[in-house]
């Protein structure tokens, strides 16, 4: 059973699966201090969901038990009702006090049967053809879109550029999703030099906040050049990997932060990092990102990254995965997750 709410602009605000109690509901204009919503007011008309376990004891009689949580919103975002009226209730979500464990998550939102998930046949080339790792990575990952392109196709003006550059703007004509969702590898015609003039800029953070570039050169391109990473006006610092490693990196940390499914915990030990990652297998490449020293570990259609960001002995893991089946590689374990989509 999916069970759809609508705010005002007729947007879906509600959507339980399977009866389910993972439930995001987002409702339309300002807030619970605005409009003076209380516990004693009327509540979204989910009372008489109950979901039980097989005992005769109810798991969830009301909205009351888990917590419903107000998120007030002011200026644009609010929204009122056709013909001006009060604003409402906005952004609510239905949390859990207690998280569900794995066997009861099973029941209340069973997990479809896997469809064909992207394999590691690429993690066998990593440290010898980087090139054949991504694009299998890439073609695995991202389903392709419109007829697949021949390598004539590649536009002139990127020809001049690093063959990595070269192969990954060839796999965006089909997969543009290959070029990044959440930070950005520039298209080829829109590279451009730093402010100072010693880089090429490639590849930029999604808020401006740093950048990558190459080495500016009128020679011939190197075969695998030198990245370096910009923030504001630093000095800029080089990568761990070349281009080639780099590119790989970028690709595995585009593909878990804009993945559909989502497994995120922070502020974790190394002893339970390596409970976490036991069962999956690490890519072999050094650090990504001067600053959160990020690595890598995948399993068939999930790829996690594991960052240090503050070089406090804690670590932040974000997992991504093409299906939900997926994120059930990483095995329970006694932290709570910020969200976990499995």
């Amino acid at each position: 059973m999916t069970i759809h709410l609508h705010d005002f602009d007729g947007e879906h605000s509600l959507m339980l699966e399977a009866g389910g109690l993972a439930a995001a509901l987002h409702r339309s204009a300002s807030a619970r201090r605005r409009t003076g919503v209380s516990r004693s007011s009327p509540q979204p008309r989910l009372w008489s969901m109950t979901e039980s376990t097989g005992s005769s004891e109810p798991m969830l009689s009301s909205v009351d038990q888990v917590g419903l949580e107000f998120h007030p919103t002011r200026g644009p975002r609010d929204r009122r009702p056709a013909g001006g009226g009060e604003s409402a209730l906005t952004i609510c979500v239905l949390r859990l006090d207690t998280p569900l464990s794995r066997p009861v998550l099973r029941r209340v939102r069973p997990t479809a049967p896997a469809p064909d998930l992207p394999d590691l046949g690429w993690l066998k080339h990593v440290n010898g053809d980087r090139g054949a790792a991504l694009e299998q990575f890439v073609t695995g990952w991202y389903p392709a879109a419109g007829q697949p392109p021949s390598p004539s196709s590649v536009p002139a003006g990127s020809r001049s550029l690093p063959g990595g550059l070269q192969q990954l703007y060839l796999l965006a004509e089909q997969r543009p999703d290959a070029l990044g969702r959440h930070n950005h590898i520039l298209p080829w015609h829109e590279l451009q030099s730093d402010p100072l003039g010693e880089l090429l800029v490639f590849g930029v953070e999604n808020q401006g906040c740093f950048y990558w570039g190459l080495p500016w050169t009128w020679d011939e391109p190197q075969d695998d050049p030198t990245v370096w990473f910009r923030e504001y006006d630093d000095k800029p610092v080089t990568e761990q990997e070349p281009l080639s490693g780099f590119l790989l990196q970028f690709s595995l940390f585009e593909a878990a932060m804009s993945a559909d499914y989502v497994g995120c915990v922070d502020s974790l030990s190394d002893r339970r990092v390596q409970q976490l990652t036991a069962p999956l297998q690490r890519v072999p490449l050094r650090s990504f990102g001067p600053q959160a020293r990020t690595r890598f570990y995948v399993a068939p259609g999930l790829v996690l990254s594991v960052s240090d960001a503050l070089n406090d002995g804690k670590f932040d893991l974000w997992a991504g995965a093409t299906h939900r089946s997926a994120l059930q590689a990483l095995p329970e374990f006694d932290a709570e997750w910020l969200r976990f989509d499995g």
